[in-house]
């Protein structure tokens, strides 16, 4: 199964952008440690990371037909981007949802999201590991064709 994996804006800066919040594991680190997962669960991944609203909405165009399944962490964009659900749904793929920190328990307009309720599931507030847990659950999901 092919999965494919977006990062939003600022994610490119893991590991030095506010690590008391964030953590210290970059982007690479967290591409790493899921590509050894999904070779352990038969799953290839394609990773993109975008700053922009409209790429990432390309991304998810061009991954059309083309993946089973989408993990994204659309950073801020989680809380006002209605053109990302769309995109996200107009590829007719199940995804998940994921945040290093608990959005809701952070700022208050951080604490709604735009994409959750077309996604299969949410991961929020358990760091990195969190992307993990999305691929074990995405796939699991894909498996039993659920």
């Amino acid at each position: 199964m092919r999965i494919g994996v977006l990062n939003g804006p600022n994610l490119n800066l893991l590991g030095t952008r506010e690590p008391s919040i964030y953590g210290r594991e970059t982007l690479a680190d967290i591409q790493r440690s899921l590509s050894s997962v999904a070779s352990e669960l038969g799953a290839d991944l394609e990773f993109a990371q975008h700053n922009g609203e409209g790429e990432m909405i390309d991304v998810l165009h061009g991954w059309r037909g083309k993946i089973d399944g989408a993990i994204i962490n659309a950073g801020a964009y989680t809380h006002s981007s209605l053109a990302l659900r769309d995109a996200l749904t107009s590829i007719a793929v199940p995804f998940v949802e994921v945040h290093l920190t608990n959005i809701y328990a952070r700022e208050p307009e951080r604490r709604h999201s735009m994409l959750a309720p077309a996604a299969v599931g949410m991961v929020c507030g358990l760091g990195a590991y969190g992307y993990e847990l999305a691929l074990r659950g995405l796939t699991r999901r894909l498996a039993a064709g659920v």
